[in-house]
């Protein structure tokens, strides 16, 4: 990497640590830590059920041995392991509203780095396209947060399109104590008829880890401007035509489209219950994270 470059990015990643380092410490830790504290436990005792109780950790055996109901006691575990799945797609790219999707996603990456940091856990990354391009193995320490933030701002893909399916069960393969995952990405991985392609890959990873989805759209993704005759792209298969943005019809079809996208991967994470939240690349994505937070 030449002076420059290197110092530009360093610039970026002191900006970056700066302002999400601040967020962290004044508006998340406390929210991040109420969100997800008691997600990781670990197994203390048993003991006779009590009014009240939770009977999802009855102990079965005991009560059939016992012949009276008794329950599984669990501690919460001091620290979390904090995995980041990042889209870096090349749809990420796309940006009307001041920064592009992967610019957000990077931002939020790096305010949950730093809230897990502070919660004195691990953090993990794995950066995705369509397949795992990079990996960092969850580790504790500011050093090593950096290197994450690093590569969020400068990995470069090798690939352009967008297998969420791999990244999950990637995140399912390597890491086998229960974690706290977070999918930060736009979701635009569908079949033809709109489906979502990680069904599969999504039920088995929610059994395994404690999973949530940020997704990050531009306003201008859901709708197309009235301007006529357009030659577009596809970032991703790099398939090219032209569109006739003028068309009635065709602004409808596409809106309509999109809305559907977005309604089947939300009955998707209702279904296998995926806390999740939607931020927009015009919007302020501090309120919607501590809404997320605050829902969970």
């Amino acid at each position: 990497m030449e002076k420059k470059d290197a110092n530009d990015l360093l610039k970026k990643v002191r900006k970056i640590e700066i302002r999400t380092k601040a967020l962290s410490h004044q508006i998340f830790a406390g929210e991040y830590h109420s969100a997800f504290k008691g997600r990781g436990m670990t197994f203390s005792e048993v003991r006779e059920y009590q009014y009240g109780d939770d009977v999802r950790n009855m102990d079965w055996n005991v009560t059939a041995r016992m012949r009276s109901p008794y329950i599984k006691v669990f501690e919460e575990e001091r620290e979390m392991t904090v995995v980041l799945l990042i889209d870096i797609s090349r749809s990420g790219l796309f940006g009307t509203a001041g920064q592009n999707k992967r610019d957000m996603i990077a931002e939020i990456a790096a305010v949950l780095s730093f809230s897990a940091i502070i919660n004195n856990d691990k953090v993990g990354a794995m950066f995705f396209s369509d397949r795992v391009e990079k990996f960092i193995p969850p580790k504790k320490g500011r050093s090593h947060l950096l290197h994450i933030i690093r590569e969020i701002l400068e990995f470069q893909p090798e690939h352009n399109g967008t297998d969420i399916g791999e990244a999950l069960r990637f995140l399912t393969n390597a890491i086998k104590k229960r974690c706290t995952a977070f999918l930060l990405s736009d979701l635009i991985d569908v079949d033809g008829d709109g489906r979502p392609n990680y069904e599969d890959a999504l039920k088995v990873a929610v059994n395994r880890h404690d999973l949530s989805v940020i997704e990050v759209h531009d306003p201008r993704e859901r709708t197309l401007p009235d301007i006529g005759f357009v030659h577009v792209k596809d970032s991703e298969n790099m398939s090219a035509g032209w569109v006739n943005t003028s068309s009635r019809k065709m602004r409808s079809l596409y809106e309509k489209w999109f809305a559907d996208l977005s309604a089947a991967s939300s009955r998707l994470f209702l279904k296998y219950k995926v806390d999740n939240v939607s931020i927009s690349t015009d919007s302020d994505y501090v309120k919607g994270l501590m809404a997320f937070f605050q829902k969970r």
